[in-house]
């Protein structure tokens, strides 16, 4: 097997800047000279995006970043033993020991394992005192093989006499109870001690997994608590014993990531936690989980069988019912968008091919027509009689794509209140308002009443014979017929007078009060760059699409605005970042800008979010400003646009295309000029200590 550290791979003693991006910069640069990269610059993004998702310091003085790359070619340990040390992120200061770790796309599980395994030794006093002993670098590769290979360390500083071993017990199925500690009373030692279970996984699956794991384990030796993990990293996870399981008296997840196979856990105290938190205060976690054992109303493992509802109520208590309401809304808009886009891009491409007229013409043709035998009659900008018939085919998918709007609007708001039980009920909701011309403020309602409803329902305590038939016959059935009824009875005609209401409205701005709606639209779409009010203006315009026709185009107006402004931030800080004054950004700031190029002229709002979480008061009001400038002269302009999204790429949607790209223009420019006269002359604050966020094309 390929040896993961030379000492071409050790610097000892060195200043290698004073922020961890030129550190981890200057490791990529030694893996890439070694020959185990293909390219620095690869290496490096991977690398430094790992580290803006979670800081890599951890207590003692160390860090390790560490990444997954198609840059690398062989697995891989870089390390540095830094003078002075640099700050990664660790509770209890700077790092003078760095170990980068760098591991191929598709690393072997034998290397991935070592990796782990050296992860694991780094928390351990007497490996860590011997690697900043070591004179040489010759010395710090035989200390790190010998770690890799359960050798002792050498030059290991004496460990206490009572010392435990850290990491035993990890992953092993039915390990024995550890004893009480020394200065336990005869009754705690008569009744046993507590057992916890756990579950550690970060997104890369090399290091923190696994340093978690040994952390937690150690702090519950030291108070006599026996404590199983199960580590579900790159290396392969071995999973709990189920017996193991059933003893516990709580679970701790240590995680950045989805648990595997959470429903094993079902009913168990539960104390959650991101896994740095496991390496830096497992000691709190598991006197946090000890506490949540004796506690009857401490929050649970959700259950997740047909019988049960699949959010506990622990999990809403100390929910605010604002928090509720937007998170219910903000689902069913995440699960509508699809339909939408999918949906207003093949309505595009059908007026493209088939004309404007081909509304008057699709269903026709779908039905009496194929490619054997086109049609005679259709309209006459159409693209010939093959291409009005694939505009036809490609409007009707649109159309019936989008009939879908209003009911997996309500159906998925219901199903975040009620979970599966209420999707039924909210589709069938949604329909009725759909059926009623209530639009998506009836579907915002309809879902609302049949989440609840079911909830409520689904909280009926009824007889065991019963209980099955609660989630797919009872719930659903009184649901529907409840939330719909109300639809129909009393809700839907004032809604749809409200609806009527608004399309008249919208359809009527002209001049400057349609101006003044795109600058509303700009401000809300660059306040929080993809947050709780982006979505509301975009879910405002989207929601709208379904009810734009030639004569009324102001839906596709607002959603020319929307677009157009949200476009503004990810391309203004691309364009002052990379071309009008690097100097006042961050390296990791000008790496994300030349990302953000790609990102604004897609129409991704988030690709301003690393610059905005590094200075948002001056970055927000400068995109605030630009978006608010774009989104009045779409409006002014009559800028429309048929498609949900897509930003430049779906050019062919978008009317009067020319003043689309200058209203752009115009708000970028203002926005770049406006954040740099801000870093100017504003107080500033230091560029390194800047933490950026990453950004995820």
């Amino acid at each position: 097997m390929t040896q993961l550290i030379t000492t071409d791979l050790v610097e000892l003693d060195q200043n290698l800047g004073n922020a961890p991006e030129t550190v981890i910069r200057h490791l990529a640069s030694k893996v890439a000279a070694t020959g185990r990269a293909s390219e620095v610059e690869g290496l490096f993004a991977d690398a430094f995006a790992r580290e803006q998702k979670t800081a890599t310091g951890i207590p003692g003085g160390i860090a390790i970043p560490h990444c997954r790359s198609a840059a690398v070619t062989v697995p891989t340990l870089a390390m540095a033993r830094l003078n002075p040390k640099v700050d990664f992120g660790a509770k209890d200061g700077p790092a003078d020991l760095v170990f980068f770790i760098a591991a191929p796309d598709g690393a072997d599980q034998e290397h991935l394992k070592l990796l782990s395994k050296l992860a694991r030794s780094l928390i351990k006093k007497d490996f860590t005192a011997a690697l900043r002993n070591a004179s040489s670098q010759e010395e710090i590769v035989e200390l790190v093989d010998g770690a890799l290979a359960d050798k002792p360390a050498a030059h290991a500083a004496a460990a206490p006499a009572d010392a435990v071993p850290v990491g035993a017990g990890v992953g092993a199925a039915g390990a024995s109870a550890v004893g009480a500690p020394a200065g336990a009373s005869a009754g705690s030692a008569a009744r046993g001690p507590k057992r916890l279970v756990a579950v550690t996984a970060c997104p890369t699956g090399i290091a923190h997994t696994y340093m978690a794991a040994d952390s937690l384990v150690a702090a519950a030796k030291e108070v006599g608590v026996d404590l199983q993990v199960e580590t579900q990293g790159s290396s392969g996870a071995k999973a709990l014993d189920p017996a193991v399981i059933a003893a516990a008296d709580a679970v701790i997840f240590a995680v950045d990531v989805d648990v595997r196979g959470k429903e094993r856990f079902a009913g168990k105290p539960v104390i959650n936690a991101p896994v740095k938190r496991g390496i830096d205060e497992p000691d709190k976690m598991v006197q946090e989980a000890l506490a949540a054992a004796d506690n009857p109303h401490a929050r649970r493992v959700p259950h997740f069988g047909a019988e049960e509802q699949a959010e506990h109520e622990a999990e809403e208590k100390g929910e605010h019912i604002g928090q509720k309401l937007k998170k219910a809304l903000l689902t069913g808009v995440s699960y509508m968008i699809p339909f939408v886009a999918g949906g207003g891009l093949l309505i595009a491409l059908g007026f493209l091919m088939g004309g404007y007229l081909i509304t008057k013409y699709a269903d026709t043709i779908v039905v009496q027509n194929s490619l054997f035998n086109l049609p005679t009659e259709f309209p006459d900008n159409a693209w010939g009689p093959l291409g009005a018939y694939l505009g036809a085919v490609l409007f009707k998918i649109g159309a019936l794509s989008l009939g879908f709007l209003v009911p997996a609007l309500a159906g998925y708001i219901a199903y975040a209140i009620a979970d599966r039980p209420g999707i039924a009920p909210g589709f069938v909701a949604g329909a009725v308002a759909g059926f009623m011309g209530a639009g998506f403020l009836g579907g915002i309602v309809g879902g609302l009443l049949a989440g609840y409803i079911a909830h409520v329902v689904g909280r009926l305590q009824v007889a065991r014979w019963l209980r099955g038939l609660m989630p797919v016959v009872i719930i659903p059935l009184l649901a529907s017929l409840v939330a719909s009824g109300l639809m129909f009875v009393i809700l839907g005609g004032p809604i749809v007078a409200i609806t009527n209401g608004l399309n008249s409205w919208l359809s009527g701005l002209t001049g400057a009060g349609a101006i003044a709606l795109g600058v509303i639209l700009g401000l809300m779409m660059c306040f929080d760059l993809g947050g709780p009010v982006n979505k509301v203006a975009y879910s405002f315009a989207v929601a709208g699409l379904g009810a734009a026709t030639i004569d009324n185009q102001a839906p596709w107006q607002i959603m020319a605005a929307v677009m157009a402004s949200g476009m503004v931030p990810p391309l203004a800080m691309a364009l002052a970042s990379t071309v009008l004054n690097k100097k006042l950004f961050s390296l990791a700031e000008q790496e994300n800008g030349k990302a953000a190029w790609l990102l604004g002229a897609s129409f991704i709002s988030e690709g301003a979010i690393p610059f905005a979480a590094a200075d948002p008061l001056r970055v927000i009001p400068a995109s605030m400003l630009g978006g608010a400038v774009t989104g009045a002269i779409s409006m002014a302009a009559g800028v429309g646009s048929k498609a949900p999204h897509g930003g430049l790429f779906v050019f062919f949607a978008i009317d009067n295309f020319l003043m689309f790209v200058v209203s752009i223009i115009v708000g970028v420019v203002v926005t770049a000029l406006s954040v740099i006269a801000l870093k100017r002359w504003a107080v500033k604050k230091t560029v390194d200590t800047v933490e950026p966020v990453p950004v995820t094309v």
